[in-house]
């Protein structure tokens, strides 16, 4: 019997010995065949049908016509539009908001309505010239768009309200060719009645030419999650290499540290130092970056800073709190709680109002909508609180105080029940 000698190298494994043991597959391939799954699902099912999912958009609807009435009827032509825009909606897709022309304003400008259908004072009046000899004019509808709250949003609440117009449109014609033989009207007359009114579409609160047509709130907070949350990571994975209870290797490089005796609730307490501290560069990197070198179109610098490092603080710490308590795995679980079930519950590219109702409901506690509400109210809005700030910063303070919370309550647990941080184990050779 051959007796290795003292110090020498076990014997090394070859793969083909290895990925012949049963277990060495599990953990693996379960883990990665529910995330493919689960990823699909999400993503794909939150953008399938937003039409079929539509729920409630809201669209403002206003009426500044002022008659006098056309003979025979009790009402400007501007009021039975809108009742006959709003009986022709299908139920519960469109949330028509009846608006002064100050309040559609308003709202447009902090990002309540996508858009707005607009009937103008002399509508009544330029349908009635449309009966008498030589008229050529069509009367007009205005319809606003509101790209601040992103291009696939806006342009929906565009089509429903063109669709809706063109509607009313041929519904007063029938009402209007009635009438024409008794009044004497021309053939071309005749024709515009059938189909009296033009629709032009126009933006009701502009934006910045370099606001990627509204989407730059959108990719601006997904950068500060994602650096948030790789960073994170990263923190977490330096510090345990450099406490000794990880190994450290780069390329061809490794290094094994001697294992510092510490807490849990002291590592974590650690991570979440050089979390607040490193965020201070990367957050301060990425707005040079998207702002002085790429020129992206934003205001308030200094609010915009504050409230980028305080989002990527909040989702830092919780980063470091779900990896405290889970282990290993924490990585997984945090990259679903920040990433997976946030994107597609963000509503920062398709409405929430038009993604099915699991969307909406992630949406009330999901990260991304929170922090794309402030960063849209303060790149578009003009750092308006109704616009989504305020519920930017009060879910901030909420994430930040739930991952201190959990994060030392977890560890405080761990500490107490003696289910310390094992040092790392020498290699072995598997059993055959």
């Amino acid at each position: 019997m051959n007796v290795a000698e003292p110090g020498a190298q076990p014997p090394l494994v070859r793969a083909t010995a290895m990925v012949r043991h049963g277990k060495i597959w599990l953990v693996p391939t379960i883990t990665s065949a529910l995330v493919a799954l689960c990823l699909t699902l999400l993503y794909v099912g939150g953008i399938l049908n937003p039409n079929g999912n539509l729920h409630h958009l809201p669209v403002a609807l206003v009426d500044n016509d002022q008659g006098p009435p056309l003979p025979g009827q009790q009402q400007p032509l501007g009021a039975q539009l809108s009742r006959s825009i709003v009986a022709a909606t299908p139920a519960d897709t469109v949330r028509w908001r009846r608006l002064s022309q100050a309040g559609m304003q308003d709202q447009l400008a902090s990002g309540k309505i996508y858009g707005a259908l607009v009937i103008p004072p002399d509508f009544t009046a330029s349908v009635r010239a449309l009966t008498t000899p030589g008229a050529t004019a069509r009367p007009v509808l205005a319809i606003l768009t509101n790209p601040g709250l992103g291009s696939f949003g806006s342009s929906l609440a565009s089509q429903i309200t063109q669709g809706a117009a063109h509607q009313a449109s041929l519904s007063i014609g029938r009402q209007l060719t009635t009438r024409t033989p008794a009044e004497g009207a021309t053939t071309t007359a005749r024709a515009l009645l059938s189909d009296p009114v033009t629709v032009t579409t126009r933006v009701g609160h502009p934006i910045g030419r370099h606001s990627g047509l509204g989407l730059t709130a959108f990719y601006y907070t997904l950068l500060l999650v994602l650096t948030a949350f790789v960073g994170g990571n990263i923190i977490n994975s330096g510090v345990d290499a450099a406490l000794g209870y990880t190994d450290s290797e780069i390329g061809p490089w490794y290094t094994r540290h001697p294992t510092v005796p510490i807490s849990r609730k002291q590592t974590l307490l650690l991570k979440m130092f050089l979390t607040a501290g490193i965020t201070v560069l990367t957050t301060s990197l990425l707005m040079i970056a998207a702002i002085a070198i790429l020129g992206m179109d934003a205001t308030h610098i200094p609010l915009l800073w504050i409230f980028s490092y305080c989002a990527s603080l909040a989702v830092g710490l919780g980063v470091q709190a779900i990896n405290a308590a889970f282990g290993g795995i924490g990585q997984v679980v945090s990259m679903f709680v920040f990433v997976a079930l946030s994107l597609p519950s963000s509503g920062a590219t398709i409405p929430l109002e038009a993604v099915p109702d699991f969307y909406r409901f992630l949406s009330l506690f999901e990260p991304m909508r929170q922090l794309s509400d402030g960063v849209r109210a303060i790149l578009y809005f003009d750092a308006r609180s109704d616009a989504g700030l305020t519920r930017g910063w009060t879910m901030i303070a909420i994430g930040i105080a739930f991952a201190l919370l959990f994060g030392f309550g977890m560890t405080r647990y761990y500490d107490r029940k003696g289910l310390h941080r094992a040092a790392p184990q020498p290699l072995t050779t598997p059993r055959r």
